[in-house]
């Protein structure tokens, strides 16, 4: 080429072509994967709905979006309820105390009525728990007795951060996934925001349990490539990409007919199919093997078998909830 001679679109293009073909053959990817930069734009990514007891949903709208794969209801919160209302039911009034009940017997009938609807239509159905501090084997009991999930369905622990004044600890969280394996015979799916995700994904060693449960991953941005916490998980199970905190009237990710702007939706890494085989089997990720850093690299070589523990991070508070906790405004009285 002879000096500041502009090429040819020709002679740049083919050698470009070359070298695409090349990375491609040797494993690097050129771009992102489809299923990590807005999945929810393609067909072939089915859609799951989930909701907690305030969603307005209007079934027969709904179910003429035929992305929607499956339906993941809210079920049990904390610990159950006091059955006695008598004297000074923690800090509550008599009257506030039998709100609470009713609020309870209204919820649980339309958490059975939202399974019969769904299920009735094909829909995979699925429930959770929101997990809060308190004993977590009477958690995970409470949750089998809300939910009675049978073999075809979905259970998940909804672990909404790392506060362990307003939810339940990792150490719990493990204890109640070990329980709902020991009732049932299947493991659920974890739930959670990417910060609670990051930190145990980075301390997989601590949490054996929690870093190998399917994970369902709550992040609002149309990309998560360069930001997924691997570890364990080479992908998410479920992605929860649009809820109340990035849908609005002007603009929204993904708009459910028959539903507002407040309803939870997700994105499956696969079609309806694939989501359909790996739904409800319960069971542990493998575990990859922990990388080693340098120090421990060159003590392992001078025939040492120990490994300095890692330094745990500064913890960044999540900016906002995730969307399975309702707007307290909006809360029954």
């Amino acid at each position: 080429m002879r000096p500041f001679e502009r090429p040819s679109f020709q002679n740049w293009f083919r050698p470009a072509l070359r070298l695409a073909a090349l990375l491609a053959a040797i494993g690097f990817a050129a771009a992102p994967q489809a299923r990590d930069l807005q999945p929810w734009k393609s067909a072939d990514h089915a859609l799951v709905v989930d909701a907690y007891e305030l969603n307005t949903i209007d079934w027969e709208a709904m179910l003429t979006d035929k992305r929607i794969a499956g339906f993941i209801s809210k079920a049990s919160d904390g610990l159950p309820e006091s059955y006695s209302c008598v004297g000074d039911h923690g800090g509550d009034t008599f009257a506030h105390c039998k709100t609470m009940w009713r609020k309870y017997a209204v919820s649980r009938e339309l958490f059975q009525t939202r399974r019969m609807v769904a299920k009735a239509h094909g829909l995979l159905w699925g429930a959770y728990h929101l997990a809060r501090p308190g004993n977590p084997i009477d958690q995970a009991n409470h949750f089998l007795d809300y939910a009675e999930p049978r073999a075809d369905e979905l259970m998940v622990l909804d672990l909404e951060g790392m506060d362990t004044e307003k939810y339940m600890s990792l150490e719990d969280a493990a204890i109640f996934a070990g329980h709902i394996k020991t009732r049932t015979g299947r493991y659920p799916m974890l739930y959670t925001n990417h910060s609670t995700a990051k930190y145990i994904a980075d301390h997989r060693a601590e949490h054996p349990i929690l870093s190998r449960l399917p994970l369902w991953y709550a992040r609002y941005q149309p990309g998560i490539r360069a930001v997924f916490p691997m570890g364990n998980w080479d992908a998410y199970a479920l992605w929860q990409f649009s809820a109340s905190s990035n849908c609005g009237k002007r603009r929204c990710p993904y708009r459910v007919a028959g539903t507002l702007s407040d309803i939870d939706v997700n994105v499956a890494p696969g079609n309806a199919q694939a989501l359909k085989a790996a739904w409800a089997t319960g069971a542990l990720l493998p575990a990859k093997p922990l990388p080693l850093d340098a120090d421990a690299t060159a003590t392992a070589q001078a025939g040492v078998n120990a490994r300095p523990a890692p330094a745990l991070p500064l913890l960044i508070p999540d900016p906002i909830p995730t969307a399975s906790i309702p707007n307290p405004h909006l809360a029954l009285r």
